[in-house]
């Protein structure tokens, strides 16, 4: 353990919030290039059960939109394959004759493409995933491309499907596993759902109607399980060790799947004057400057992910706040002090 992360204060502020009903446990992880300096985990997967362990499954939630869309559009960008700022309908014909045409790859990485703001994929288009498609593909624009910066899921929902059609169709779920996770040594690391060996160690989400129970090892974005547990929004599980593994090679990409060329493009402001700043899916950790260059992306279950070249570190909170509530203000003062205790 290395005692300039100040460890002991770290797992106080955690053990606080499975004390005050902020999420029933917490995995997190500290590291640099090298490897993890420090870690461990607090509370139960559920109140009263198996205590949180370093195999810990977590709901990424929209994580996923930056451990598997973010790298393989990487990959795709950095093999030749996919230029950021050529408008859509000039390489991918199912979006020629659309509004999303006019967008670019660039604009749905920085949330400036002016698209819907919610999902609302069942409302919208059924429960056909090619009528899903078909629908998102299809959809009106709300805003001029570039006017805004507006997070939106359907950025990563259509950068899921760009990647599959340059892949010549081979599906998100597959090519996250095979270019990203399986050559990063992220073994723990998988879209759902997950079989009943690991969900029994995952950290259970929101209570579901449906099923009468607390989600375990089934993703509990609606998106992503109405695609069959896999999109660009949503859907994969992974231990904090794996997240590790991953932002040691966002820190030092020396190795596939995505070099320092896309690192660099990403890690730094891309809005402009456009408020608020973001580079590629990532966003600038709340409470900082560029000036501090700690970037971050946060998940809808109570996860999040921080890297710094600058400081050269990385952090990984995983927590099940969901479990307990849909309001994000106390899993935001958890994240925000946790940020400031391994960024200082």
């Amino acid at each position: 353990m290395n005692t300039t992360l100040a460890v002991p204060r770290v797992e106080r502020l955690l053990q606080d919030g499975v004390r005050a009903g902020v999420f029933p446990g917490a995995a997190w992880a500290v590291g640099d290039a090298g490897g993890a300096l420090a870690g461990g985990g607090v509370g139960a997967l559920v109140p009263g059960g198996e205590p949180v362990g370093a195999d810990a499954l977590f709901d990424l939630a929209s994580l996923t939109k930056v451990i598997a869309v973010w790298p393989v559009v990487g990959a795709l960008v950095e093999d030749g394959k996919l230029a950021l700022d050529v408008p859509l309908a000039d390489f991918w014909p199912e979006t020629a004759g659309h509004p999303v045409g006019d967008v670019t790859p660039l604009q749905l990485l920085t949330h400036t493409a002016g698209l819907p703001l919610r999902a609302n994929l069942r409302a919208l288009y059924g429960s056909d995933p090619q009528d899903v498609r078909d629908g998102v593909v299809r959809e009106r624009l709300r805003r001029r491309p570039g006017e805004a910066v507006e997070y939106t899921d359907r950025a990563a929902l259509l950068l899921g499907y760009l990647a599959e059609f340059l892949t010549g169709g081979r599906p998100l779920r597959e090519l996250a596993r095979d270019r990203v996770w399986e050559p990063l040594g992220m073994t723990e690391t998988r879209y759902g759902p997950l079989p009943a060996g690991l969900a029994r160690r995952t950290a259970a989400t929101e209570y579901d109607e449906e099923s009468g129970t607390h989600l375990r090892g089934t993703v509990h974005d609606f998106s992503a399980r109405l695609l069959g547990g896999a999109c660009g929004i949503a859907g994969a599980f992974a231990t904090a060790g794996d997240l590790g593994r991953f932002l040691r090679q966002v820190l030092d990409p020396v190795r596939p799947p995505f070099g320092p060329g896309w690192t660099a493009q990403s890690l730094r402001v891309r809005t402009g004057e456009l408020t608020p700043a973001r580079g590629l899916f990532w966003h600038l950790a709340p409470g900082t400057t560029a000036r501090d260059d700690v970037w971050a992306h946060y998940g809808f279950t109570g996860t999040a992910m921080w890297v710094s070249p600058a400081h050269g570190r990385w952090a990984v909170l995983l927590t099940n706040k969901l479990y307990f509530t849909r309001a994000t203000g106390p899993v935001t003062g958890v994240r925000d002090a946790f940020r400031v205790l391994v960024f200082p």
